[in-house]
């Protein structure tokens, strides 16, 4: 049996679930994992995969409830700090590490349980990821 560092979710492609989720949030959603779940809207490529993936190791570390705690925490301090949605959404520690992170082929392989905890926002406000 793997161990849950090597796991993966269960991809759903082509899916009208975060094109309504994109209509009350800040941000266009192309793909969101809910626990063990990726949905995304078209087919998605490897670099989405694992973005997303990065996710569900997330998820594996604090569980459902404790992984959306932090992640509306994060979300509503950026909001107050910034008053951009899109901004505190970019400032959420588990969005850094996935964006900073969906490029390297082998961080999958390598990641560090809770890796997330140490992801920081620079002092004006913009962390270090690719937003692309």
């Amino acid at each position: 049996m793997k161990k849950p560092r090597f796991w993966t979710p269960w991809f759903i492609e082509n899916s009208r679930i975060p094109i309504w989720l994109s209509k009350v949030a800040p941000i266009e959603i192309n793909a969101i994992t809910l626990g063990p779940l990726v949905i995304s809207r078209s087919k998605m490529g490897e670099k989405t995969k694992r973005h997303e993936t990065i996710h569900f190791q997330q998820y594996l570390e604090l569980g459902f409830v404790g992984f959306w705690f932090l992640y509306l925490w994060d979300y509503f301090k950026g909001f107050l700090k910034y008053g951009d949605g899109a901004m505190a959404y970019y400032n959420i520690r588990f969005e850094m590490e996935a964006y900073k992170y969906d490029t390297d082929e082998d961080y999958l392989e390598v990641r560090k349980r809770y890796k997330w905890w140490s992801m920081k926002e620079d002092n004006d406000g913009n962390n270090k990821i690719n937003r692309v």
